[in-house]
């Protein structure tokens, strides 16, 4: 499944690239593409009208406003955890804001600024399940998460190998499959987890397991090399820390799950 996508993202991008010309981004527009999560209530959501929602668009319009951009003159563009570093590198994208998390294998094909949020890995579970308090009950339990993340390496990896893990493209997909008992559970950050929660219509229904079974540092991912909006994008994380707007955004995306956050991390790349 991994490859597939990829492949077809990259398929599509030569494609756009082959016809037009250009790298994606037109000069004589003053707009920004921004990547995002489309499918994660609380972090990066478009509804059906048409909006965004979520702590990540917050930040994302953040950061846009203090590079120079008005909210009319950014472009929200989905993303998928498998293909984020690929529409990054072919500029389809500014940067992509979207539950990124910061490691070594992704930091070899692009850049981050950041980081501006520390979550965990989490499991959610439907709200009448309790046999699973541990990360070694996830051994022969069927769990979900999305192709690309680091959420299946880590219990790949690390936490259950005889767990039965099936990847599908997106978290909603997962969540339904979890509502009608076909999985056991629901692997991925704690901020995702909250944030479906929360949602209207699964209050009540799910519930985090409370495990920190990861460090997952958030960060906006960049072109490589790009030094100069690394240094833009990290002043506009301080300053949005230090004026409030980080502390209401956590609150406002991720209060009705009654989340805990860790406080804003330090900003630690690019130093």
């Amino acid at each position: 499944m991994k490859v597939s996508q990829a492949g077809a993202v990259a398929a599509t991008i030569a494609l756009a690239l082959t016809t037009s010309g250009c790298g994606g981004n037109d000069d004589a527009k003053h707009t920004i593409p921004i990547g995002i999560k489309f499918d994660q209530p609380g972090l990066g959501y478009r509804a059906a009208d048409g909006t965004f929602s979520g702590f990540d668009v917050d930040v994302a319009r953040y950061v846009a406003k203090e590079l120079g951009y008005k909210p009319s003159e950014i472009e929200f563009k989905q993303v998928f955890s498998a293909d984020r570093e690929l529409l990054i590198q072919f500029n389809e994208v500014k940067f992509v804001a979207a539950s990124y998390s910061i490691n070594d294998k992704r930091k070899a094909k692009v850049d981050f600024a950041g980081p501006y949020f520390l979550a965990h890995q989490d499991l959610l579970v439907r709200s009448s399940q309790a046999d699973i308090t541990k990360a070694e009950d996830l051994n022969h339990k069927k769990l979900c998460s999305v192709t690309g993340s680091t959420s299946a390496e880590n219990v790949k990896s690390n936490l259950a190998p005889k767990a039965e893990l099936l990847e599908l493209p997106g978290y909603s997909e997962c969540l339904v499959a979890l509502q009608d008992s076909q999985l056991d559970a629901l692997t991925t950050d704690n901020t995702i987890l909250a944030g479906y929660a929360a949602q209207e219509g699964n209050q009540g229904k799910f519930k985090l397991a409370g495990l920190n079974l990861s460090k997952e540092n958030y960060g906006i991912g960049i072109k490589k090399g790009d030094k100069e909006l690394q240094k833009k994008i990290n002043a506009a994380l301080r300053k949005m820390e230090q004026d409030g707007s980080w502390e209401k955004f956590v609150k406002a995306n991720f209060g009705a799950a009654n989340y805990k956050n860790e406080p804003a991390p330090a900003i630690t790349e690019g130093s």
